[in-house]
């Protein structure tokens, strides 16, 4: 099992210079980062990946889409934007020397339509199936992440999202889990683990306030046991949102300060990750 953390705790918009905050990754003593593909571009990507590999890290990467990348459209012509959008996202995971790519990556972050979902989600499905040489040919595995009903219409719940990664028929396509959106969404937060089975191929935690894990009423016993008894030894990933004030932040709806700083909130994480899960 490794242990990573999302660099979007640092920053205060996407686009902030990474080089520092790979440093306060390696320093705390993280496996790995986690860089959202927001505002990267080919050349960024390539400098960033030495920057990685100088600080000793794996790396995972998160992604979405925008409306007018949105596979699940009903225009032929925004659907395949949004395919040549995630291929882009797929060689940019590999330049940068990830093996994982995860978020929402079905539909637009945002975007609500619920008497076409139906539809909306066969559509993402058909999509989605089209990345499977893609994602063979990078090495890398795409996770579809289950986010909470104020965030998607799409995708709410564990069995949503293994629902939809079986559907594409893709081997390289599992599900993202997050303790954040399944103390929101499930009533059976150990059913909804143990339930993905070998869909299961990313993992983020943070309490339900998206601070520190283990500060908040996330029943982490129960998350603990639901991992061991799936025998799931891949990456768990902190993504915390904990200071107000900035873009980023903003996008999240974080309007208060839930914990101090980001440091803290980074070593305090890992010391609960490497306390709970090793």
């Amino acid at each position: 099992m490794k242990f990573g953390i999302h660099a979007g705790l640092w920053m205060a918009r996407w686009t902030d210079e990474i080089s520092p905050i790979l440093k306060h990754v390696a320093d705390l003593g993280y496996d790995g980062v986690e860089i959202s593909l927001l505002g990267m571009t080919n050349e960024k990507a390539a400098a960033t990946a030495g920057l990685i590999r100088d600080h000793g890290l794996e790396v995972t990467c998160s992604h979405g889409l925008s409306r007018d990348a949105d596979i699940t459209s009903a225009d032929p012509a925004v659907q395949q934007a949004g395919l040549e959008h995630l291929r882009w996202a797929v060689r940019t995971c590999a330049t940068l020397g990830s093996h994982g790519l995860a978020g929402v990556v079905y539909a637009p972050w945002g975007v609500f339509d619920p008497l076409k979902k139906a539809d909306r989600t066969a559509r993402s499905a058909h999509m989605l199936a089209k990345l499977d040489v893609d994602l063979a040919d990078a090495g890398v595995t795409l996770g579809i992440e289950a986010i909470n009903r104020f965030e998607t219409d799409l995708v709410n719940t564990s069995a949503e999202a293994v629902t939809l990664a079986r559907a594409t028929g893709s081997d390289h396509i599992g599900a993202l889990l997050d303790t954040f959106h399944l103390n929101i969404e499930e009533k059976d937060i150990a059913t909804a683990i143990t339930s993905a089975g070998d869909k299961l191929v990313h993992f983020h935690v943070s309490d339900n306030d998206r601070g520190v894990p283990g500060s908040g009423h996330v029943p982490w016993d129960v998350v603990q046991s639901s991992l061991k008894t799936m025998r799931y030894n891949g990456w768990i990933v902190a993504e915390m949102f904990v200071l107000a004030g900035n873009p980023a932040s903003a996008d999240l709806n974080i309007w208060r300060n839930i914990e101090p700083e980001a440091q803290g909130a980074a070593q305090q994480a890992l010391q609960f990750m490497r306390r709970t899960f090793s």
